[in-house]
């Protein structure tokens, strides 16, 4: 059975047939993206017959709910399960002005950064475009295109299943109507890998995770610099080409005693000053399994002070840490 979640106009005129209109096509991926439809015999826009052979044939796709949890803060983690068994993660975090929901774009990770929890899933399985965007279309409704922002930063490293991600941010711009300014995509560093996104006409904002200010550290919390070194990240990052409203962000998780001293903040302000970009920093989200310590808030602060003197530097507020929903606790627990 053919899943429509996933394909693009002309993937779904070929799945019509000749025997429909062009329109058709257009009309069911409206119906699908932008209008939300919840099953494929609700979509009014076509006549019965057609709804009638599209929903014995074919499936949407939309990913199921396993559990939920509910943070004290108003963040909501959604455990989804797949087409195939497999489970993923999403969360929403709505806020006065906006709502930020993230999401996942492989089923576990491989990078293996020894301060998320997600690593110790291991790597299960990319996910297919359809499952990346069924994640906004499960957890987003009603979408409101110019108040959401989607950031790819829950289980998985996404450079490392492109074209999936790639196709994933046609369908929510072209499809959902979310602006590329509002979709960023988080990597642990994968070089080669930032310049073909660079390359793409349509792609989400770059953001990557530096978490050290020198090579060593580095490759200690982040196994990934054993093969993409930090100078040659910079240089990477020094060659992307931002468009014209864009800065890349670097984000920098503190850990106590580890990577949070004024000399790491100092270094690090070497390390990217000369680039178009802002810095946030990220308090470690403990978690069990995790041999780190989240600093004190005002250690937190002074590495702010001392990086802001040069570049943007901004703290990110943790959202579900009571559900395991925040930064780097994705792990697909349970309870």
């Amino acid at each position: 059975m053919a899943v429509l979640l996933g394909m693009e106009v002309d993937e779904i005129r070929e799945l019509l047939g000749l025997g429909q209109p062009a329109f058709r096509a257009r009309q069911v991926y409206e119906a699908v993206y932008r209008q939300g439809a919840a099953e494929l015999g609700s979509i009014s826009t076509l006549p019965l017959e057609v709804r009638r052979e599209l929903a014995a044939g074919h499936s949407l796709g939309l990913p199921a709910l396993e559990r939920c949890f509910d943070s004290v803060d108003g963040a909501r983690r959604y455990l989804l399960r797949l087409a195939d068994g497999k489970t993923v993660e999403t969360v929403w975090m709505p806020e006065e002005r906006r709502q930020t929901l993230c999401i996942s774009t492989q089923a576990g990770c491989a990078v293996g950064c020894t301060f998320c929890m997600t690593a110790l899933l291991g790597l299960e399985r990319n996910l297919t475009a359809g499952e990346i965007v069924g994640q906004v279309l499960y957890a987003a409704r009603p979408l409101e295109g110019e108040r959401l922002n989607i950031v790819m930063m829950g289980q998985g490293e996404p450079l490392l299943n492109l074209p999936n991600v790639l196709k994933a941010t046609r369908l929510l711009t072209s499809g959902a109507g979310i602006s590329p300014r509002r979709i960023t995509l988080s990597t642990a560093g994968i070089i080669p890998k930032i310049a073909e996104l660079g390359r793409a006409a349509v792609r989400p904002k770059l953001a990557v995770s530096l978490n050290a200010s020198t090579e060593e550290v580095r490759r200690t919390l982040m196994p990934i610099t054993r093969k993409y070194h930090l100078h040659d990240l910079l240089e990477a990052c020094r060659a992307y080409p931002l468009r014209p409203w864009e800065r890349l962000t670097f984000e920098y998780v503190l850990l106590a005693g580890v990577n949070d001293s004024d000399a790491d903040a100092r270094r690090l302000v070497k390390l990217v000053a000369n680039l178009n970009c802002k810095v946030n920093l990220i308090a470690l989200n403990p978690g069990p399994g995790i041999p780190f310590e989240t600093p004190h808030p005002e250690r937190v602060l002074a590495f702010q002070q001392i990086v802001r003197r040069a570049v943007p530097c901004f703290i990110r507020k943790p959202r579900g840490r009571d559900i395991f929903a925040a930064c780097g606790q994705l792990a697909k627990s349970r309870s």
